[in-house]
């Protein structure tokens, strides 16, 4: 398992800062800025966090048969064995 675990706070407040020095960035070019409302924001995190948790919940070994289940301890009886 990995040990590096970044909140959502995290993530949603590095996307602010992101957007924010390219807002900056386009107010100082004399472009227009963007318009982006906290909404917005919302539903991006929870779209990437919703599909982020969908793909890593399926890339994971889902053993649902007693079959799959017995071969999943037996695998890891093994793994205990080798080291």
């Amino acid at each position: 398992m990995s040990k590096n675990n970044i909140t959502a706070g995290t993530i949603a407040r590095t996307i602010v800062l992101i957007l924010a020095l390219a807002n900056q960035v386009l107010a100082m070019s004399g472009k227009q800025v963007l318009n982006i409302a906290d909404d917005d924001i919302y539903q991006v995190v929870s779209i990437v966090f919703t599909i982020s948790a969908s793909v890593w919940s399926w890339w994971k070994n889902n053993s649902f048969s007693y079959e799959a289940i017995k071969a999943d301890k037996i695998m890891s009886e093994l793994k205990g064995n080798e080291n």
